[in-house]
């Protein structure tokens, strides 16, 4: 199932600058997508738009060449799923019932979980190291833990399409490459995946293609290696970078570049 956007253009009140400007994307089955560049760039306001949250003032999106906005609301929550920045359960949840609002599109109202709902359930928990929080109290985990236990919700929501911003925020280093190392996994597995993030190198290791924004545009797109350049990057970040081959992986890694002579 595909997700496409074609020249998508909003501004969050009458003459102001679009937060995005005629930006074009593709999120195919098995294909992991990053949108990165700076604050400010679109990042977020375009997932709101991908998503449905935001109607753009020109352009379209469709859900398997299907406008969005024609989807019933339940069939499009059984393909498209989003994890946005500090998602937060409004009630006093386990870990274990937070995870398991994911399943309600692929149940009937008050439907009791079933082996298929248990077995998802649990097998999302494992894979974002929850499982042993399942019995804890949501509102007593730290951040990380919280950002974990949201992923596994919307994983359990089993997208055809998932669009998760900022996935990897209040992790640790081990955790967030835990969780682009699953996102990866889920790709290959044949979900479409686009992920908003402000870490160049976990982009440049796990995406198979990136966009850069920036003032709301779409500056380039492809794969790692064209786009995280440092002729690319330094216009767009106003810092001076450098990138150079990853030590164990033929991907870009970005790095600051000193000043000068230490």
């Amino acid at each position: 199932m595909t997700l496409r956007a074609r020249g998508l253009t909003f501004a969050w009140h009458r003459g102001a600058p679009p937060a995005v400007a005629g930006v074009d994307l593709r999120v195919g089955p098995g294909e992991l997508v990053a949108v990165v560049g700076p604050n400010g760039a679109g990042k977020s306001t375009l997932l709101g738009l991908l998503s449905g949250w935001l109607r753009p003032a020109a352009g379209s999106v469709e859900l398997e060449g299907r406008p969005l906005a024609r989807w019933p609301a339940r069939d499009r929550a059984r393909r498209l799923a989003l994890l946005p920045q500090d998602a937060a359960p409004l009630y006093d949840l386990t870990v274990r019932e937070v995870v398991a609002m994911g399943r309600h599109p692929h149940r009937g109202a008050w439907a009791p979980l079933d082996a298929r709902d248990r077995r998802v359930i649990a097998a999302v928990l494992a894979a974002t190291d929850t499982s042993d929080l399942r019995d804890r109290p949501f509102a007593t985990l730290s951040g990380g833990e919280r950002q974990r236990v949201l992923l596994a919700s919307v994983l359990a929501q089993e997208p055809a399409v998932l669009l998760l911003d900022e996935p990897t925020a209040s992790l640790d280093l081990h955790h967030g490459v835990e969780v682009f190392r699953h996102l990866a996994r889920a790709a290959r597995e044949g979900t479409g995946i686009l992920a908003v993030t402000h870490d160049l190198n976990l982009a440049a290791l796990f995406a198979d293609r990136i966009l850069l924004m920036d003032r709301g545009r779409a500056v380039r797109e492809g794969p790692p290696g064209e786009v995280l350049t440092a002729a690319t990057l330094r216009p767009v970040y106003g810092a001076d970078l450098a990138v150079v081959p990853h030590p164990t992986a033929d991907r870009p890694a970005v790095l600051p570049a000193p000043e000068g002579p230490p």
